[in-house]
Protein backbone atom coordinates (compact mmCIF):
# COMPACT_ATOMS: atom_id res chain seq x y z
CA UNK A 1 0.00 0.00 0.00
CA UNK A 2 1.12 3.62 -0.84
CA UNK A 3 -0.41 6.63 -0.22
CA UNK A 4 0.15 9.81 -2.89
CA UNK A 5 -0.44 13.54 -1.15
CA UNK A 6 -1.48 15.85 -3.88
CA UNK A 7 -2.81 19.61 -2.96
CA UNK A 8 -3.74 22.09 -5.34
CA UNK A 9 -0.45 23.62 -6.76
CA UNK A 10 0.89 23.56 -3.15
CA UNK A 11 3.39 21.57 -1.30
CA UNK A 12 2.50 22.98 2.11
CA UNK A 13 1.27 19.47 3.71
CA UNK A 14 3.96 17.28 2.55
CA UNK A 15 6.42 17.84 5.48
CA UNK A 16 3.42 16.72 8.12
CA UNK A 17 2.20 14.11 5.71
CA UNK A 18 5.77 12.58 5.19
CA UNK A 19 6.74 12.60 8.98
CA UNK A 20 3.58 11.26 9.85
CA UNK A 21 3.66 8.07 6.72
CA UNK A 22 7.57 7.33 8.09
CA UNK A 23 6.69 7.00 11.44
CA UNK A 24 3.70 4.51 10.86
CA UNK A 25 5.93 2.60 7.48
CA UNK A 26 3.62 4.04 5.13
CA UNK A 27 5.04 4.98 1.74
CA UNK A 28 4.75 8.53 0.58
CA UNK A 29 3.84 9.69 -2.82
CA UNK A 30 4.66 13.70 -3.18
CA UNK A 31 2.94 15.16 -5.63
CA UNK A 32 0.57 18.05 -6.21
CA UNK A 33 -2.66 18.82 -8.97
CA UNK A 34 -3.53 21.56 -11.25
CA UNK A 35 -6.77 22.43 -12.77
CA UNK A 36 -6.28 22.88 -16.47
CA UNK A 37 -8.79 25.42 -16.84
CA UNK A 38 -6.42 28.38 -17.68
CA UNK A 39 -4.15 26.28 -19.38
CA UNK A 40 -6.66 24.38 -21.43
CA UNK A 41 -10.06 25.99 -21.03
CA UNK A 42 -11.07 22.37 -19.56
CA UNK A 43 -12.24 21.07 -15.61
CA UNK A 44 -10.05 18.20 -16.34
CA UNK A 45 -7.03 18.07 -13.63
CA UNK A 46 -3.59 17.35 -13.96
CA UNK A 47 -2.02 14.99 -11.17
CA UNK A 48 2.34 15.42 -11.29
CA UNK A 49 4.17 12.47 -8.95
CA UNK A 50 8.30 13.30 -8.12
CA UNK A 51 9.53 10.37 -9.30
CA UNK A 52 13.17 11.47 -7.64
CA UNK A 53 14.97 14.20 -5.88
CA UNK A 54 15.08 15.92 -9.56
CA UNK A 55 11.75 15.25 -10.25
CA UNK A 56 10.99 16.68 -6.49
CA UNK A 57 13.00 19.91 -7.66
CA UNK A 58 11.23 20.37 -11.48
CA UNK A 59 7.45 19.82 -9.61
CA UNK A 60 8.76 22.65 -6.47
CA UNK A 61 9.61 24.84 -8.73
CA UNK A 62 6.78 24.47 -11.59
CA UNK A 63 4.37 25.44 -8.07
CA UNK A 64 6.61 28.33 -7.69
CA UNK A 65 6.12 29.84 -11.09
CA UNK A 66 2.35 29.19 -10.95
CA UNK A 67 2.12 30.93 -7.69
CA UNK A 68 4.53 33.42 -8.53
CA UNK A 69 2.47 35.01 -11.76
CA UNK A 70 -0.69 35.41 -9.66
CA UNK A 71 -1.71 37.40 -6.36
CA UNK A 72 -1.21 35.51 -2.70
CA UNK A 73 -3.85 32.47 -2.46
CA UNK A 74 -4.32 31.92 -6.28
CA UNK A 75 -2.53 30.34 -9.04
CA UNK A 76 -1.61 30.29 -12.81
CA UNK A 77 -0.62 27.36 -14.75
CA UNK A 78 0.12 27.92 -18.56
CA UNK A 79 0.30 25.55 -21.41
CA UNK A 80 3.72 26.53 -21.73
CA UNK A 81 4.98 25.78 -18.26
CA UNK A 82 4.40 21.83 -19.37
CA UNK A 83 5.85 22.53 -23.18
CA UNK A 84 9.05 20.77 -21.88
CA UNK A 85 8.27 18.12 -19.70
CA UNK A 86 8.79 17.87 -16.01
CA UNK A 87 11.59 15.55 -15.87
CA UNK A 88 11.44 12.47 -13.38
CA UNK A 89 7.52 13.60 -13.03
CA UNK A 90 4.89 11.48 -14.02
CA UNK A 91 1.68 12.64 -15.53
CA UNK A 92 -1.92 11.68 -14.74
CA UNK A 93 -4.33 13.63 -16.31
CA UNK A 94 -7.71 13.39 -14.80
CA UNK A 95 -10.64 13.12 -16.52
CA UNK A 96 -13.64 15.48 -15.89
CA UNK A 97 -17.32 14.53 -15.04
CA UNK A 98 -18.44 16.35 -18.21
CA UNK A 99 -16.50 13.81 -20.34
CA UNK A 100 -19.54 10.99 -19.24
CA UNK A 101 -22.47 13.71 -20.17
CA UNK A 102 -20.58 14.58 -23.37
CA UNK A 103 -23.71 14.82 -25.82
CA UNK A 104 -21.17 15.33 -28.27
CA UNK A 105 -19.38 12.06 -27.76
CA UNK A 106 -19.35 9.33 -30.23
CA UNK A 107 -20.82 11.37 -32.52
CA UNK A 108 -19.24 11.39 -36.57
CA UNK A 109 -18.22 15.16 -36.55
CA UNK A 110 -17.99 16.02 -32.31
CA UNK A 111 -17.41 19.81 -31.40
CA UNK A 112 -13.55 20.36 -31.31
CA UNK A 113 -14.89 22.15 -27.78
CA UNK A 114 -16.88 19.24 -26.59
CA UNK A 115 -15.31 18.09 -23.14
CA UNK A 116 -14.30 14.70 -24.61
CA UNK A 117 -12.29 16.59 -27.71
CA UNK A 118 -10.83 18.83 -25.00
CA UNK A 119 -9.30 15.97 -22.77
CA UNK A 120 -8.60 14.51 -26.47
CA UNK A 121 -6.44 16.85 -27.05
CA UNK A 122 -5.04 17.30 -23.92
CA UNK A 123 -4.28 13.40 -23.89
CA UNK A 124 -2.15 13.97 -26.74
CA UNK A 125 -0.54 17.52 -25.85
CA UNK A 126 1.04 15.48 -22.34
CA UNK A 127 1.85 12.24 -24.08
CA UNK A 128 4.35 14.34 -26.16
CA UNK A 129 5.80 15.88 -23.52
CA UNK A 130 5.55 12.79 -20.56
CA UNK A 131 6.68 9.98 -22.97
CA UNK A 132 5.63 6.61 -21.37
CA UNK A 133 5.21 8.38 -18.18
CA UNK A 134 1.57 9.62 -18.55
CA UNK A 135 -1.61 8.38 -17.41
CA UNK A 136 -5.43 8.77 -17.80
CA UNK A 137 -6.87 8.78 -14.41
CA UNK A 138 -10.38 7.50 -14.35
CA UNK A 139 -12.47 8.90 -10.75
CA UNK A 140 -15.24 6.51 -10.22
CA UNK A 141 -17.25 8.03 -7.37
CA UNK A 142 -20.54 6.20 -7.92
CA UNK A 143 -22.27 9.37 -9.57
CA UNK A 144 -24.39 7.65 -12.34
CA UNK A 145 -21.80 7.58 -14.76
CA UNK A 146 -19.23 5.53 -14.13
CA UNK A 147 -20.07 3.39 -16.66
CA UNK A 148 -19.92 6.44 -19.44
CA UNK A 149 -16.62 7.56 -17.98
CA UNK A 150 -14.97 4.42 -18.04
CA UNK A 151 -16.23 3.80 -21.97
CA UNK A 152 -15.18 7.47 -23.11
CA UNK A 153 -11.96 7.28 -21.23
CA UNK A 154 -11.11 3.68 -23.00
CA UNK A 155 -11.35 5.32 -26.30
CA UNK A 156 -9.14 8.65 -25.52
CA UNK A 157 -6.67 6.20 -24.06
CA UNK A 158 -6.38 3.85 -27.44
CA UNK A 159 -6.49 6.62 -29.93
CA UNK A 160 -3.37 8.34 -27.36
CA UNK A 161 -1.76 4.86 -26.53
CA UNK A 162 -1.75 5.73 -22.60
CA UNK A 163 -2.77 3.51 -19.99
CA UNK A 164 -5.50 4.13 -18.05
CA UNK A 165 -5.03 4.29 -14.07
CA UNK A 166 -8.13 4.34 -11.12
CA UNK A 167 -8.39 7.66 -9.38
CA UNK A 168 -8.93 8.05 -5.69
CA UNK A 169 -9.77 12.06 -5.87
CA UNK A 170 -9.50 11.49 -2.28
CA UNK A 171 -10.26 14.99 -0.18
CA UNK A 172 -11.01 13.33 3.89
CA UNK A 173 -9.97 10.10 4.93
CA UNK A 174 -13.43 8.54 6.28
CA UNK A 175 -16.57 8.82 5.02
CA UNK A 176 -18.19 10.52 7.62
CA UNK A 177 -15.87 13.91 7.15
CA UNK A 178 -18.48 14.55 4.01
CA UNK A 179 -20.67 17.56 6.12
CA UNK A 180 -17.25 18.77 7.26
CA UNK A 181 -15.69 18.86 3.64
CA UNK A 182 -18.83 20.25 2.07
CA UNK A 183 -18.60 23.36 4.97
CA UNK A 184 -15.40 23.82 4.07
CA UNK A 185 -16.24 24.06 0.16
CA UNK A 186 -18.43 27.17 1.55
CA UNK A 187 -15.63 28.89 3.36
CA UNK A 188 -13.64 28.50 0.46
CA UNK A 189 -16.32 29.75 -2.66
CA UNK A 190 -17.64 32.38 0.35
CA UNK A 191 -21.13 30.99 -0.33
CA UNK A 192 -23.76 29.35 2.07
CA UNK A 193 -23.99 25.90 1.95
CA UNK A 194 -27.84 26.39 0.92
CA UNK A 195 -26.80 28.02 -2.12
CA UNK A 196 -23.56 25.85 -3.05
CA UNK A 197 -25.84 23.37 -5.29
CA UNK A 198 -23.43 21.86 -7.93
CA UNK A 199 -20.37 22.99 -5.98
CA UNK A 200 -20.85 20.12 -3.40
CA UNK A 201 -20.50 16.88 -4.41
CA UNK A 202 -23.44 14.27 -4.74
CA UNK A 203 -22.28 12.02 -2.15
CA UNK A 204 -19.26 11.01 0.19
CA UNK A 205 -17.35 8.56 -2.01
CA UNK A 206 -13.98 10.85 -1.96
CA UNK A 207 -12.86 8.56 0.80
CA UNK A 208 -10.28 6.48 1.60
CA UNK A 209 -11.73 3.28 0.44
CA UNK A 210 -10.67 -0.30 1.24
CA UNK A 211 -9.07 -2.36 -1.72
CA UNK A 212 -12.43 -4.64 -1.45
CA UNK A 213 -14.44 -1.64 -2.64
CA UNK A 214 -12.28 -0.36 -5.35
CA UNK A 215 -12.08 -3.81 -6.38
CA UNK A 216 -15.72 -4.12 -7.09
CA UNK A 217 -15.87 -0.25 -9.10
CA UNK A 218 -12.65 -0.35 -11.18
CA UNK A 219 -11.32 -3.11 -13.92
CA UNK A 220 -8.47 -4.75 -12.36
CA UNK A 221 -6.23 -3.01 -14.96
CA UNK A 222 -6.74 0.54 -14.06
CA UNK A 223 -6.08 -0.27 -10.30
CA UNK A 224 -2.95 -2.74 -11.21
CA UNK A 225 -1.59 0.23 -12.77
CA UNK A 226 -1.51 2.03 -9.70
CA UNK A 227 0.90 -0.12 -8.41
CA UNK A 228 3.22 0.49 -11.11
CA UNK A 229 2.96 4.51 -10.72
CA UNK A 230 3.50 3.65 -6.72
CA UNK A 231 6.90 1.28 -7.92
CA UNK A 232 8.16 4.11 -9.90
CA UNK A 233 7.76 6.80 -7.19
CA UNK A 234 10.80 6.60 -4.41
CA UNK A 235 11.50 10.11 -3.91
CA UNK A 236 11.57 10.95 -0.10
CA UNK A 237 12.11 13.86 1.35
CA UNK A 238 14.79 12.64 3.85
CA UNK A 239 16.57 12.85 0.09
CA UNK A 240 16.42 16.79 0.94
CA UNK A 241 19.73 18.89 1.59
CA UNK A 242 20.31 22.05 2.62
CA UNK A 243 23.37 23.98 1.35
CA UNK A 244 24.18 27.66 3.23
CA UNK A 245 25.77 30.16 1.22
CA UNK A 246 28.93 30.28 -0.22
CA UNK A 247 29.44 33.73 -0.68
CA UNK A 248 29.73 34.31 3.37
CA UNK A 249 33.52 32.64 3.25
CA UNK A 250 36.27 34.91 1.52
CA UNK A 251 38.31 32.94 -0.93
CA UNK A 252 41.31 30.93 1.32
CA UNK A 253 39.26 29.99 4.34
CA UNK A 254 37.00 27.23 5.03
CA UNK A 255 34.05 28.04 7.09
CA UNK A 256 35.51 26.70 10.31
CA UNK A 257 38.71 28.94 9.97
CA UNK A 258 36.77 32.11 8.60
CA UNK A 259 34.73 32.09 11.35
CA UNK A 260 37.40 31.52 13.98
CA UNK A 261 39.15 34.52 12.49
CA UNK A 262 35.99 36.25 12.84
CA UNK A 263 35.41 35.84 16.05
CA UNK A 264 39.26 36.42 17.59
CA UNK A 265 38.71 39.80 15.59
CA UNK A 266 36.38 40.61 17.86
CA UNK A 267 37.85 39.46 21.06
CA UNK A 268 39.97 43.07 21.41
CA UNK A 269 36.72 45.23 21.23
CA UNK A 270 35.50 42.76 23.99
CA UNK A 271 38.13 42.43 26.63
CA UNK A 272 40.53 45.77 25.75
CA UNK A 273 42.48 44.16 28.59
CA UNK A 274 43.18 40.39 27.37
CA UNK A 275 40.83 37.85 27.25
CA UNK A 276 40.24 36.15 30.19
CA UNK A 277 41.44 32.34 30.38
CA UNK A 278 38.25 31.19 31.14
CA UNK A 279 36.55 32.82 28.08
CA UNK A 280 39.06 31.96 25.86
CA UNK A 281 38.60 28.28 26.77
CA UNK A 282 34.87 28.22 26.45
CA UNK A 283 35.66 30.22 22.86
CA UNK A 284 37.22 27.30 21.89
CA UNK A 285 34.36 24.47 23.47
CA UNK A 286 31.92 26.54 21.59
CA UNK A 287 34.24 26.30 18.34
CA UNK A 288 34.78 22.81 18.46
CA UNK A 289 30.98 21.95 19.06
CA UNK A 290 29.86 24.26 16.18
CA UNK A 291 32.30 22.59 13.97
CA UNK A 292 31.43 19.13 14.19
CA UNK A 293 27.81 19.92 14.13
CA UNK A 294 29.14 22.04 11.21
CA UNK A 295 26.44 24.92 12.28
CA UNK A 296 29.55 27.82 10.92
CA UNK A 297 27.52 28.93 7.84
CA UNK A 298 24.58 29.57 10.20
CA UNK A 299 26.94 31.41 12.64
CA UNK A 300 28.57 34.01 9.93
CA UNK A 301 25.23 34.58 8.21
CA UNK A 302 24.00 36.00 11.27
CA UNK A 303 26.99 37.91 11.48
CA UNK A 304 27.01 38.99 8.42
CA UNK A 305 23.41 40.61 8.81
CA UNK A 306 24.39 41.80 12.08
CA UNK A 307 27.44 43.61 10.75
CA UNK A 308 25.18 45.11 7.44
CA UNK A 309 23.11 46.44 10.45
CA UNK A 310 25.39 47.81 12.33
CA UNK A 311 27.39 49.59 9.65
CA UNK A 312 24.11 51.70 8.71
CA UNK A 313 23.49 52.42 11.73
CA UNK A 314 20.30 49.98 12.42
CA UNK A 315 20.45 49.13 16.29
CA UNK A 316 20.22 45.80 16.52
CA UNK A 317 20.19 43.11 19.29
CA UNK A 318 20.66 39.05 19.73
CA UNK A 319 18.56 37.13 22.21
CA UNK A 320 17.37 34.51 23.60
CA UNK A 321 19.32 31.57 24.54
CA UNK A 322 22.17 32.72 21.71
CA UNK A 323 22.91 35.12 24.84
CA UNK A 324 24.82 32.15 26.53
CA UNK A 325 27.53 32.31 23.98
CA UNK A 326 30.85 33.25 23.76
CA UNK A 327 31.39 32.91 20.40
CA UNK A 328 27.95 35.27 19.85
CA UNK A 329 29.34 37.66 22.01
CA UNK A 330 32.86 38.08 20.29
CA UNK A 331 30.88 38.19 17.14
CA UNK A 332 28.77 40.95 18.08
CA UNK A 333 25.70 39.35 17.82
CA UNK A 334 25.13 39.56 21.77
CA UNK A 335 25.68 41.73 24.32
CA UNK A 336 26.01 39.44 27.48
CA UNK A 337 29.38 39.28 28.98
CA UNK A 338 30.50 35.42 29.44
CA UNK A 339 32.73 36.59 31.61
CA UNK A 340 30.45 38.46 34.33
CA UNK A 341 28.02 35.60 34.01
CA UNK A 342 27.16 32.03 34.57
CA UNK A 343 26.24 31.09 30.82
CA UNK A 344 25.23 27.69 29.65
CA UNK A 345 26.48 27.16 26.01
CA UNK A 346 24.16 24.20 25.98
CA UNK A 347 20.93 25.30 26.36
CA UNK A 348 21.77 27.16 22.95
CA UNK A 349 23.45 24.28 21.28
CA UNK A 350 23.55 20.73 22.38
CA UNK A 351 25.00 17.42 20.53
CA UNK A 352 22.74 15.50 22.54
CA UNK A 353 19.40 17.71 21.49
CA UNK A 354 20.35 17.58 17.68
CA UNK A 355 18.32 20.66 17.31
CA UNK A 356 19.09 23.52 15.08
CA UNK A 357 20.16 26.38 16.72
CA UNK A 358 18.06 29.56 16.75
CA UNK A 359 19.60 33.05 17.27
CA UNK A 360 16.47 35.18 17.60
CA UNK A 361 18.16 39.16 16.23
CA UNK A 362 15.80 42.12 16.76
CA UNK A 363 15.85 45.26 14.73
CA UNK A 364 14.60 48.59 14.86
CA UNK A 365 10.97 48.14 13.00
CA UNK A 366 11.58 51.28 11.24
CA UNK A 367 14.20 50.44 9.82
CA UNK A 368 14.11 46.10 9.78
CA UNK A 369 12.61 46.44 6.01
CA UNK A 370 16.44 47.54 4.89
CA UNK A 371 18.00 44.26 6.61
CA UNK A 372 15.25 42.55 4.48
CA UNK A 373 15.73 43.93 1.12
CA UNK A 374 19.52 43.55 1.64
CA UNK A 375 18.82 39.68 1.81
CA UNK A 376 16.82 39.62 -1.05
CA UNK A 377 19.29 42.69 -3.31
CA UNK A 378 22.41 39.97 -1.84
CA UNK A 379 21.23 36.24 -2.31
CA UNK A 380 18.22 36.87 -5.12
CA UNK A 381 14.81 35.98 -4.32
CA UNK A 382 15.70 32.76 -6.38
CA UNK A 383 17.88 31.77 -3.26
CA UNK A 384 16.06 33.53 -0.35
CA UNK A 385 12.15 33.70 1.18
CA UNK A 386 10.78 34.52 4.23
CA UNK A 387 8.88 31.54 6.78
CA UNK A 388 5.86 30.87 6.39
CA UNK A 389 3.36 30.20 9.56
CA UNK A 390 0.18 28.17 9.44
CA UNK A 391 -2.56 30.18 10.56
CA UNK A 392 -5.01 27.53 12.30
CA UNK A 393 -8.66 27.41 13.33
CA UNK A 394 -9.52 28.70 17.03
CA UNK A 395 -12.49 28.65 18.67
CA UNK A 396 -13.80 32.50 17.90
CA UNK A 397 -12.71 31.96 13.87
CA UNK A 398 -14.47 28.67 13.41
CA UNK A 399 -17.43 29.70 14.87
CA UNK A 400 -17.51 32.97 12.57
CA UNK A 401 -16.37 30.81 9.05
CA UNK A 402 -18.55 27.89 10.23
CA UNK A 403 -21.86 30.14 10.95
CA UNK A 404 -21.27 31.75 7.87
CA UNK A 405 -21.19 28.48 5.81
CA UNK A 406 -24.75 27.54 7.57
CA UNK A 407 -26.28 31.26 6.20
CA UNK A 408 -26.25 32.38 10.21
CA UNK A 409 -27.06 36.20 10.96
CA UNK A 410 -23.64 37.70 10.99
CA UNK A 411 -24.52 39.97 13.89
CA UNK A 412 -25.59 37.05 15.60
CA UNK A 413 -22.75 34.93 14.88
CA UNK A 414 -20.26 37.92 16.27
CA UNK A 415 -22.54 37.86 19.21
CA UNK A 416 -21.59 34.25 20.08
CA UNK A 417 -17.82 34.91 18.91
CA UNK A 418 -16.95 37.42 21.37
CA UNK A 419 -18.85 35.91 24.14
CA UNK A 420 -16.71 32.69 23.69
CA UNK A 421 -13.79 32.98 25.31
CA UNK A 422 -10.43 31.47 24.20
CA UNK A 423 -9.82 29.30 27.42
CA UNK A 424 -13.94 28.14 27.15
CA UNK A 425 -13.60 24.00 26.00
CA UNK A 426 -16.77 24.69 24.60
CA UNK A 427 -19.80 27.25 24.28
CA UNK A 428 -21.69 27.35 27.29
CA UNK A 429 -25.75 26.90 26.78
CA UNK A 430 -26.59 30.31 28.16
CA UNK A 431 -24.21 32.08 26.00
CA UNK A 432 -26.12 30.69 23.00
CA UNK A 433 -29.62 31.89 24.97
CA UNK A 434 -27.79 35.51 24.71
CA UNK A 435 -27.42 35.36 20.88
CA UNK A 436 -30.79 33.75 20.59
CA UNK A 437 -30.33 30.22 20.25
CA UNK A 438 -31.96 27.45 21.30
CA UNK A 439 -28.91 24.90 22.49
CA UNK A 440 -30.85 21.92 21.48
CA UNK A 441 -31.84 23.20 18.07
CA UNK A 442 -30.29 21.50 14.75
CA UNK A 443 -28.64 24.31 13.65
CA UNK A 444 -27.23 25.19 17.30
CA UNK A 445 -26.16 22.03 17.41
CA UNK A 446 -24.75 21.57 13.91
CA UNK A 447 -22.63 24.74 14.05
CA UNK A 448 -21.32 23.89 17.64
CA UNK A 449 -20.51 20.49 16.27
CA UNK A 450 -18.62 21.70 13.23
CA UNK A 451 -16.84 24.20 14.68
CA UNK A 452 -15.43 22.34 17.43
CA UNK A 453 -14.17 19.95 13.99
CA UNK A 454 -12.63 22.36 12.59
CA UNK A 455 -10.90 23.96 15.13
CA UNK A 456 -6.64 23.27 14.36
CA UNK A 457 -7.38 23.03 11.08
CA UNK A 458 -5.14 25.18 9.03
CA UNK A 459 -7.15 28.22 7.08
CA UNK A 460 -4.24 30.02 5.67
CA UNK A 461 -0.59 30.36 5.23
CA UNK A 462 0.93 33.69 6.26
CA UNK A 463 4.31 35.24 6.61
CA UNK A 464 6.86 34.52 9.83
CA UNK A 465 7.45 37.74 11.33
CA UNK A 466 11.30 37.52 10.27
CA UNK A 467 12.54 33.90 10.04
CA UNK A 468 14.73 33.93 6.54
CA UNK A 469 15.55 30.81 4.84
CA UNK A 470 18.68 30.86 2.45
CA UNK A 471 20.27 28.23 0.15
CA UNK A 472 23.25 27.91 -1.76
CA UNK A 473 21.52 27.31 -4.98
CA UNK A 474 17.68 27.75 -6.17
CA UNK A 475 16.00 27.89 -2.68
CA UNK A 476 12.47 26.73 -5.45
CA UNK A 477 14.28 23.54 -6.21
CA UNK A 478 13.96 23.06 -2.33
CA UNK A 479 10.21 24.17 -1.32
CA UNK A 480 7.88 26.46 -3.71
CA UNK A 481 7.99 29.69 -2.62
CA UNK A 482 5.16 32.37 -3.56
CA UNK A 483 3.82 35.78 -2.99
CA UNK A 484 3.56 37.58 0.44
CA UNK A 485 0.52 39.73 0.57
CA UNK A 486 2.99 43.10 1.60
CA UNK A 487 4.62 44.24 -1.63
CA UNK A 488 8.28 42.98 -2.07
CA UNK A 489 8.13 39.92 0.18
CA UNK A 490 8.28 35.88 -0.91
CA UNK A 491 7.56 33.85 0.77
CA UNK A 492 7.66 29.60 1.33
CA UNK A 493 5.38 27.42 1.64
CA UNK A 494 7.21 25.89 4.96
CA UNK A 495 6.57 26.87 8.65
CA UNK A 496 9.73 27.10 11.00
CA UNK A 497 8.61 23.30 12.56
CA UNK A 498 8.42 21.96 8.63
CA UNK A 499 12.20 23.65 8.58
CA UNK A 500 13.30 22.31 12.01
CA UNK A 501 12.03 18.34 10.97
CA UNK A 502 13.93 18.42 8.09
CA UNK A 503 17.02 19.78 9.68
CA UNK A 504 16.72 23.26 7.81
CA UNK A 505 17.83 26.37 9.14
CA UNK A 506 16.64 29.55 9.25
CA UNK A 507 17.59 32.95 10.40
CA UNK A 508 15.16 35.34 12.73
CA UNK A 509 15.53 38.79 11.35
CA UNK A 510 12.71 40.55 13.60
CA UNK A 511 11.63 43.77 14.24
CA UNK A 512 11.42 45.33 17.70
CA UNK A 513 9.33 49.16 18.37
CA UNK A 514 11.19 49.56 21.25
CA UNK A 515 14.86 49.75 19.60
CA UNK A 516 13.35 52.56 17.61
CA UNK A 517 12.06 54.47 20.44
CA UNK A 518 15.72 53.90 22.41
CA UNK A 519 17.28 55.02 18.69
CA UNK A 520 15.45 58.24 19.19
CA UNK A 521 16.45 58.44 22.40
CA UNK A 522 20.08 58.02 22.03
CA UNK A 523 20.01 60.69 18.98
CA UNK A 524 18.43 62.94 21.15
CA UNK A 525 20.67 62.34 24.67
CA UNK A 526 23.64 63.29 21.63
CA UNK A 527 22.35 66.52 20.81
CA UNK A 528 21.78 67.51 24.08
CA UNK A 529 25.13 66.54 25.21
CA UNK A 530 27.06 67.52 21.65
CA UNK A 531 28.80 63.83 21.80
CA UNK A 532 27.31 60.58 20.26
CA UNK A 533 25.73 58.28 22.37
CA UNK A 534 25.49 54.10 22.04
CA UNK A 535 24.06 51.88 23.47
CA UNK A 536 27.41 50.09 24.54
CA UNK A 537 28.38 53.02 26.60
CA UNK A 538 25.18 53.18 29.39
CA UNK A 539 26.62 51.96 32.24
CA UNK A 540 25.72 48.10 32.87
CA UNK A 541 25.41 49.11 37.40
CA UNK A 542 24.08 52.07 37.53
CA UNK A 543 22.28 53.13 41.36
CA UNK A 544 19.66 55.43 40.48
CA UNK A 545 18.18 52.90 37.67
CA UNK A 546 17.89 49.72 40.13
CA UNK A 547 16.33 51.90 42.82
CA UNK A 548 13.94 53.13 40.41
CA UNK A 549 13.31 49.61 39.28
CA UNK A 550 12.87 48.25 42.90
CA UNK A 551 10.35 51.01 43.47
CA UNK A 552 8.81 49.38 40.34
CA UNK A 553 8.56 52.99 38.72
CA UNK A 554 8.81 51.28 35.38
CA UNK A 555 5.81 52.28 33.79
CA UNK A 556 6.95 52.59 29.68
CA UNK A 557 9.77 50.20 30.52
CA UNK A 558 10.41 47.73 27.96
CA UNK A 559 9.47 43.91 29.44
CA UNK A 560 8.86 44.84 33.16
CA UNK A 561 6.05 47.31 32.34
CA UNK A 562 2.78 44.77 33.34
CA UNK A 563 1.27 44.76 36.20
CA UNK A 564 3.07 41.14 37.22
CA UNK A 565 6.30 42.42 36.71
CA UNK A 566 5.89 45.58 38.40
CA UNK A 567 4.38 43.53 41.53
CA UNK A 568 7.18 41.42 41.44
CA UNK A 569 10.41 43.88 40.93
CA UNK A 570 9.99 45.10 45.21
CA UNK A 571 11.17 41.73 45.77
CA UNK A 572 14.18 41.21 43.10
CA UNK A 573 17.63 41.72 44.36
Amino acid sequence: AALAITDECSLAGVVRAHLRARAIGLPLLIGAQFSLREAFGDDSRLVLVACSRNGYGNLSELVTRARMRADKGSYRLLADDLAEGLDDCLALLVASPAVAVDPAAGAPNPLPDSPCARLLHQARFLRERFEGRCWLGVPLLVRGHDAALLERTRHIAAATGLPRVAAGDVLYHVRSRKTLQDTLTAIRLNTPLAGLGYALAPNAEQHLRSRLRLARLYPAALLEETLEVAARCRFSLDELRYEYPEEIVPPGHTPTSWLRTLVFEGVPGRYPDGLPPAVAAQIEHELALIAELKYEPYFLTVADIVHFARARGILCQGRGSAANSAVCYCLGITEVDPARTSVLFERFISRERNEPPDIDVDFEHQRREEVIQYLYAKYGRHRAALTATVISYRSRSALRDVGRALGIDAQRIEQLARAHQWWDRSVQPERLREAGFDPDSTVARQWLELAGALRGFPRHLSQHTGGFVIARDRLTRLVPVENAAMPERSVIEWDKDDLDALGLLKVDVLALGMLSAIRRALELIGQRRGLPLRIQDIPAEDPATYEMISRADTVGVFQIESRAQMSMLPRLR
